[in-house]
């Protein structure tokens, strides 16, 4: 097991792998790991479907098709667009890296479809697993459990010596997934993790945009006569 700084530190999205199927035992020891995540209450909402082999390839037929038809049965909203114009540059800054590692230029059309469409062959892993949870009050808690799950998921798989990719754009075929796994409309997909061993030598599993510093996301409070709180800590009682 790799040191935790090292294991956040190393762990990419990676948008191509081996056809290599993970072991069972190794992907017993990931899940083991991940079902360790923090949650609310200690509620463990989350709901993990894993498909391979041939079920994993009729739900790319299946999600292939609803994408060409136009088809899409999300069950949250999501819209690059809806974010303020900083995380919009970090997104368009990540999208222009991935084109650019798979030689796709700007302008065309055509190439950045197909990567685009990558997504419905989920980059040739594997394995996807499929994050669902059922839905409460607006959900925004369980979304958030979802998300500590799938973190401690991407690090259990990259300790292991795997990778994996979160991908939001399979959470618009919720219905599609819900149908072939016989899961009730109260059952809600957020999103799907394609995993596996990554292709080292495939560009779009090289390239690595990095991250921007802490001291741009974190405040620090410390004084309670700090003139960021104003007139509040005139309220605090002494």
């Amino acid at each position: 097991m790799a040191h935790f700084d090292t294991v956040v530190r190393t762990r990419r999205s990676v948008r191509q792998y081996l056809p290599t199927p993970v072991p069972r035992d190794v992907m017993a020891k990931v899940l083991d790991t991940a079902q360790h995540a923090p949650s609310n209450c200690n509620t463990q909402p989350w709901q993990t479907h894993i498909f391979s082999g041939d079920v994993k390839d009729a739900f790319s037929r299946l999600i292939t098709a609803a994408y060409d038809a136009g088809v899409d049965t999300k069950d949250f909203s999501f819209a690059v667009d809806d974010y303020d114009d900083a995380c919009q540059a970090r997104a368009r800054a990540q999208g222009a890296a991935y084109y650019q590692a798979l030689g796709v230029a700007h302008d065309d059309a055509v190439g950045r479809q197909d990567g685009l469409r990558r997504n419905l062959s989920f980059f040739g892993a594997p394995h996807v697993a499929l994050l669902f949870a059922p839905a409460v009050g607006d959900n925004v808690r369980v979304g958030a459990d979802i998300g500590m799950y799938a973190q401690t998921f991407l690090l259990s798989l990259a300790a292991n010596g795997l990778a994996g990719i979160p991908q939001t754009m399979l959470g618009s075929y919720a219905e599609q997934a819900r149908t072939l796994l016989g899961l009730p409309p109260v059952m809600k997909l957020l999103f799907g993790i394609s995993f596996g061993y990554p292709d080292t030598d495939h560009p779009a599993a090289q390239y690595n945009i990095g991250r921007i510093s802490h001291s741009q996301t974190v405040v620090h409070h410390c004084a309670v006569d700090s003139p960021r709180l104003g007139d509040f800590n005139k309220t605090i009682p002494t």
